[in-house]
């Protein structure tokens, strides 16, 4: 599933939040790194709503077809 994100640069570095996920947000002091960041808190993000929701297991992954 692909997630919209916003990356704005402050003085400080780059923060990252996800559009789609309420309170989804991140940082890096570049660029890359706050995408790799917001990556990874999306991750984090969807395992706790499974948790809180009572699913098993979710797993994130891209295919080609």
């Amino acid at each position: 599933m692909n997630y919209r994100i916003r990356l704005v640069e402050t003085a400080e570095g780059w923060s990252a939040s996800c559009l789609d996920l309420t309170g989804c947000h991140s940082q890096g002091a570049s660029r890359d790194e706050a995408i790799d960041a917001i990556r990874a808190a999306i991750e984090d993000w969807l395992a706790v709503e499974a948790e809180e929701s009572g699913i098993k297991s979710a797993e994130t992954m891209e295919i080609a077809v």
